[in-house]
């Protein structure tokens, strides 16, 4: 991250429920993918909004 360069947001929206594959039913993340986010840098933080964003498609969220 460079000097001038945000942090990317966390996705959460506060509806914190882990379904049967320890997936988050409010943000589409893992459980290993909420607990390293803090540590981890904008491009995987991107990387994880990607697999998020893909989640929700194949679970129906979005369409």
């Amino acid at each position: 991250m460079t000097a001038n360069e945000k942090p990317v947001a966390s996705p959460c929206v506060s509806v914190c429920a882990l379904n049967d594959d320890d997936i988050c039913t409010g943000c589409q993340r893992s459980i290993d993918e909420i607990r390293r986010w803090g540590r981890m840098d904008n491009p995987e933080r991107r990387q994880v909004l990607l697999r998020c964003h893909e989640r929700a498609l194949q679970s129906g969220l979005l369409f």
